[in-house]
């Protein structure tokens, strides 16, 4: 298990994580800096992301799971353009309240039958469609500019007026998350997190397996809720970016699933277990072979 170490020089307190690993008769370790002078808060949370790290991200998937997903890679597409939107457009925000049905939501964006909603309703169906041509089409990679533009697209004409000011930028205010004990960043540390996140997305983009990659990301994104309102219709629209860009076939979380969305969500917040995550995103990405 990891453990940390901590190194004094010059009066000054160093901390790192550390975990002992076997390469053939060979014991060795391998550290993470956690920070210097660090008070035990700030320990325990950077300990928390540094074992996600150490305990091998990439044992996650099995060799039988990665080859199914390979496999996956190579098929036909089971679901058009058209009715794969309707679908994510549809569960993505009933998934946050939005009351349409699968039905009005195709209507709407391909018929442009428009039924009797708040304007607010409407306006987050078609934005969410705007968000997921963006990524289509773009060549961004994941970064700053990508994360605030995909915002900017779903939250517009949406945001209550004391938060218009938000749109398309880092919150400056603490927002909480219903049913949960522990609050999203602060506001001020916000900026600084996410830099931190898109940090290890560089370094890791090439060693772990996509929808490892997705699925930790899409964690540390809704754990960070770095806005006052979209965050997760943003942090699912990233986690389909990694996973096309890469090849793979998209995910549709149904929103009568959200319950067991948010509860392996918060187990991998909360306490460090992402597998049970991976695996509920790798059930959802076999049964759908959503691609196109």
């Amino acid at each position: 298990m990891p453990y940390t170490e901590i190194q004094e020089r010059n009066g000054k307190k160093y901390y790192y994580r550390v975990q002992s690993v076997r390469v053939g008769n060979k014991v060795t370790k391998k550290r993470i800096y956690l920070g210097s002078n660090l008070e035990k808060k700030e320990i325990t949370k950077k300990e928390k992301d540094a074992d996600i790290e150490l305990l091998l991200l990439s044992t996650l998937l099995s060799d039988e799971q990665i080859t199914n997903l390979e496999k996956l890679k190579k098929e036909k597409t089971t679901l058009g353009y058209e009715a794969f939107i309707a679908l994510f457009t549809y569960d993505s925000t009933n998934i946050e309240g939005n009351t349409f049905t699968l039905q009005e939501t195709a209507q709407l964006l391909f018929e442009g039958i428009t039924p009797r909603k708040s304007l607010r309703e409407i306006n987050e169906i078609t934005n969410h469609k705007e968000a997921f041509d963006y990524i289509l089409k773009t060549n961004s990679d994941i970064n700053k500019k990508l994360v605030l533009k995909l915002h900017e697209l779903v939250t517009k004409n949406t945001l209550k007026k004391e938060f218009e000011d938000q749109l398309g930028s880092y919150r400056t205010l603490q927002v909480y998350i219903r049913g949960v004990d522990w609050l999203p960043t602060k506001p001020e540390e916000v900026s600084k997190e996410m830099a931190t996140l898109f940090s290890w997305y560089t370094k890791n983009k090439n060693k772990l397996h996509p929808l490892i990659l997705a699925a930790y990301f899409h964690v540390t994104f809704e754990m960070i809720h770095p806005f006052v309102d979209g965050n997760g219709r943003v942090g699912r629209l990233l986690m389909n970016h990694i996973l096309h860009k890469n090849g793979f076939p998209m995910i549709n979380i149904p929103h009568k699933q959200k319950y067991k969305y948010y509860e392996k969500l918060e187990k991998a917040q909360v306490q460090g277990e992402i597998k049970p995550f991976v695996e509920f995103l790798y059930k959802l990405i076999m049964e759908s072979k959503i691609k196109f």
